[in-house]
């Protein structure tokens, strides 16, 4: 991958390992938000009314989370690929295999199954960064601290 600069600390080579972490870190949050919003649109039964409206300030939240991790690869010279097939060229996760309409608690605990790759991911991208850049590492804490706590929101349902 060809730089447009690096940052100040950074070499090239530390510059495009972070960027390959983050580029990871960003296609399953695009990812995350295309199954939020479809879980969105198609659960039904009980508790309907609450996990569907429980579920759309996710979708904004980890949206915003793309944002950021995208500006954060821009910043460091990189080029952010948001295109649909970056996300699957880029999936080391296992997605969410629900379609149509499911009930509330079939589409929470895949969620949940979905929560527990994304947040396992992350720490271990917050692994690799603690050693290379203290910055996008600190990025990528802050939303797995928001991840938790939405995970905690589901399991409360299943509970």
């Amino acid at each position: 991958m060809a730089l447009t600069f690096t940052v100040p600390g950074l070499d090239e080579a530390a510059s495009e390992k972070i960027i390959s972490i983050l580029q990871n870190r960003l296609s399953q949050e695009q990812e995350a938000s295309l199954v939020l919003k479809h879980a969105h649109w198609n659960v039904t039964g009980p508790n309907f009314i609450a996990v569907h409206l429980m579920i759309d300030p996710q979708v904004d939240e980890v949206r915003d989370m793309a944002d950021e991790t995208a500006e954060r690869i821009a910043t460091l010279g990189g080029s952010p690929d948001g295109r649909p097939e970056a996300i699957i060229r880029n999936r080391t996760w296992k997605g969410v295999d629900l379609s149509g309409r499911k009930s509330t608690l079939d589409y929470l605990k895949a969620l949940c199954g979905f929560y527990d790759s994304f947040i396992a991911d992350d720490r271990e991208a917050i692994k690799e960064l603690d050693e290379l850049d203290v910055v996008s590492s600190n990025i990528i804490q802050d939303h797995v601290q928001k991840l938790e706590t939405f995970q905690w929101f589901m399991r409360s349902h299943l509970i």
